[in-house]
């Protein structure tokens, strides 16, 4: 640890978490918005699916852990959401146990502490004309999309998570297709800043969690802040 001691938010999940630091991502955003509150850890691993997830959950969020982080986001969704490959190989996972393999990361995180806080996000949309042959043979669709996100919705209602409705949020904006996406299923800067409002507008109902309310770290007058006009000190902690 490095201290003094902040906060701990973790982002945990498959590729559109590995990649929220890139194209002015989300992951970026949030660390911004709390920047000298709370720390960002990324635990993104690109291609993973619920199953993945779970086989390193106990080494990812150990319970005897010192500290335990005060908010876990978790996204798993998209890729479970392809259809299965003839093969049997690839990403699939079906329904019934994605819900499952979600409730049980769900149930940890939520055991880690009495403070720690557990976020969701469903599974986004895809422009289906968009993503090529970059994704190979398992195809994914958006309706696929909207099932597996529908699926996290109610699951996070029966066990009292919040959760952000990215497929529908996503889709609110007329030109989504064509804006929101790098390739029809990674986020560009407008999907990602999208993503980034929809989490810190829920952030900031949890007042333990709003970056508002978090003190900033090392914020008393000093006479080496800058100067102004007037030959006084300007406190520039919060700009």
């Amino acid at each position: 640890m490095i201290g003094p001691g902040r906060p701990l938010f973790v982002l945990f999940g498959s590729s559109i978490v590995q990649f929220s630091y890139s194209n002015e991502g989300w992951g970026a955003i949030l660390a911004h918005a709390y920047a000298r509150k709370a720390d960002i850890i990324l635990r993104g691993y690109g291609g993973w699916n619920s199953r993945r997830a779970l086989e390193v959950l106990h080494k990812v969020f150990p319970k005897d852990a010192a500290v335990q982080p005060s908010l876990v986001i978790v996204y798993f969704g998209g890729n479970d959401s392809t259809e299965p490959h003839p093969s049997g190989l690839g990403p699939h996972v079906p329904l019934p146990e994605y819900v499952e393999n979600m409730k049980k990361i769900a149930m940890h995180l939520k055991g880690l502490s009495e403070n720690t806080h557990v976020m969701f996000l469903s599974t986004p949309p895809m422009n289906e004309g968009q993503t090529g042959e970059s994704f190979g043979k398992c195809a994914r669709t958006n309706e696929g999309c909207r099932i597996y996100s529908e699926a996290c919705l109610k699951l996070c209602q029966e066990v009292d998570i919040k959760c952000i409705d990215l497929w529908t949020a996503i889709q609110q904006r007329d030109d989504w297709k064509t804006v929101c996406f790098t390739d029809g299923i990674h986020l560009s800067s407008e999907g990602s800043k999208l993503v980034g409002e929809e989490i810190l507008k829920a952030l900031a109902e949890e007042p333990s969690l709003c970056w508002r309310s978090l003190p900033t770290e090392f914020d008393e007058d000093s006479v080496f802040d800058p100067v102004d006009e007037e030959g006084k000190n300007i406190n520039i902690s919060n700009l």
